[in-house]
């Protein structure tokens, strides 16, 4: 009977502690909220969302970045006088003054290297999320899931960068006998690379974990579709020409900072619940400040041959080429002035190109901040602040590329419907690829068509 006793009040001393610590957690949870709110305002509680399979938390993501996390400790400690608010304000600043180097250095560095960092800022912001995946379901121990999501991660973007390798350098890629085989069997191999990942993945599921595994696999496949996709229009852009990547990305740093500033400074109405610290004045004062800005940069971009020359191979210099005529997208034109104007001038000079930045310059400061609040949306779901803590002030990688997805996508939309000129030197480059059979076809044809 003592036994018994014994074992009941251990229990129940066990169940106090357990209470006691999800009491404290929920708490802090609450109390990180409602702090986070503008000027001190409640945002929505964690009890207004909905529970997921193993109530996930960010710490055991955030808490591998040791070193990050001492480092900022240290800087709060220099900054102990500050107001906590002001003191994010710095380090932020801080940040975004490096970081706003460091891709003024990228660029001088060239298209190649640009798109090779893509490439492995892809692969960050896919760790990034997918750790999110492995905290929620690793309690499970479900086999393969990181290896899967990896190997499909390999696929995609052999598919995609080598359909884009092969559409602007094929013509070289055939004259290499070892390259050969992957430009004319490149489809099939990359179906069979995914078909590999597909029956590896039936293989490894698990009695009682069905609908769990089926989860992380389109899990998987929507971060794939999101991010590899974005990052492949960013580099055919790049091909387009580098004013096409940098002019884009710039409008969202724009309109990133110029929101931060004027809702920090005047934002008293919250924009959307999803993302508490955004304001209808900084959304505002974020657009106007891109028009501006974007209206202006785009005139001083379209002086550079480096930036709106497409990415092409030159034979005679054997690398890519530096210089192009620019198109007329980017040659000054005259217009008329409108109407109610023509009592000061009656013509006007304009860059063709500066009228297009109005579009982009609008649907990123419009459309692109719901690249956030869907990223937004996407962490409260998950229980965390930040998707990692690898740059201080601002999060991970996925935190300070969101915006930058949805823009990328637009881009080149906007490209194929509005700018896109044929290039003679593209043709070039297709013809050339033909076998020796079908380029006298192509020729015959050619001269058909002439004579008519």
């Amino acid at each position: 009977m003592s036994s018994v006793l014994n074992s009941d009040t251990s229990n129940l001393h066990q169940r106090n502690i357990d209470y006691d610590i999800d009491t404290n957690v929920t708490r802090l949870l609450k109390k990180e909220t409602i702090t986070s709110g503008v000027g001190g305002a409640p945002t929505t509680e964690d009890d207004e969302m909905e529970p997921l399979p193993s109530q996930p938390s960010g710490a055991h993501i955030i808490l591998e970045e040791s070193s990050i996390q001492n480092f900022t400790r240290y800087t709060d400690q220099l900054l102990s006088n500050f107001d906590p608010r002001w003191r994010n304000w710095i380090i932020r600043g801080i940040f975004s003054f490096i970081m706003l180097i460091g891709f003024a250095k990228l660029i001088e560095l060239g298209p190649l290297v640009v798109s090779l960092v893509i490439l492995l800022i892809q692969i960050k912001c896919f760790q990034e999320i997918i750790n999110l995946g492995y905290v929620v379901y690793k309690s499970h121990n479900l086999p393969w899931f990181r290896t899967l999501s990896w190997y499909f991660l390999f696929t995609s973007n052999y598919w995609l960068y080598g359909e884009s390798l092969i559409h602007h350098f094929g013509f070289l890629m055939n004259k290499n006998n070892f390259l050969q085989p992957l430009v004319t069997y490149h489809r099939m191999i990359g179906f069979l690379l995914y078909t590999s990942g597909f029956v590896g993945f039936v293989l490894s599921l698990k009695k009682t974990y069905y609908l769990k595994q089926f989860t992380l696999f389109g899990y998987t496949h929507i971060t794939l579709m999101i991010l590899v996709t974005s990052s492949h229009q960013m580099i055919q852009n790049i091909c387009e020409g580098m004013i096409w990547f940098l002019f884009p990305v710039s409008l969202i740093i724009c309109n990133d900072i110029m929101a931060y500033m004027f809702g920090f400074f005047f934002g008293r109405t919250r924009l959307t619940k999803l993302s508490p610290k955004k304001t209808w004045e900084g959304f505002i004062g974020g657009g106007i400040s891109t028009l501006i800005f974007g209206f202006i940069f785009a005139g001083v971009l379209c002086n550079y041959q480096s930036f709106v020359c497409p990415l092409e191979y030159n034979e005679e210099i054997m690398g890519l080429a530096i210089s192009c005529k620019p198109l007329s997208l980017f040659q000054k034109t005259t217009y008329l002035m409108p109407k109610p104007f023509t009592f000061f001038k009656r013509t006007f000079e304009l860059y063709p190109f500066q009228l297009h930045s109005l579009t982009l310059s609008l649907f990123a400061s419009s459309i692109g901040p719901f690249g956030g609040f869907f990223a937004s949306g996407f962490k409260r779901a998950f229980r965390i602040k930040d998707f990692a803590a690898t740059i201080p002030g601002h999060g991970g990688f996925m935190d300070r590329f969101d915006c930058q997805i949805i823009m990328a996508l637009f881009t080149n939309v906007y490209i194929a419907t509005f700018a896109r000129i044929a290039s003679p030197h593209k043709i070039l480059q297709q013809v050339l690829e033909l076998t020796p059979e079908k380029r006298d076809e192509f020729l015959r044809l050619l001269r058909n068509h002439l004579k008519e």
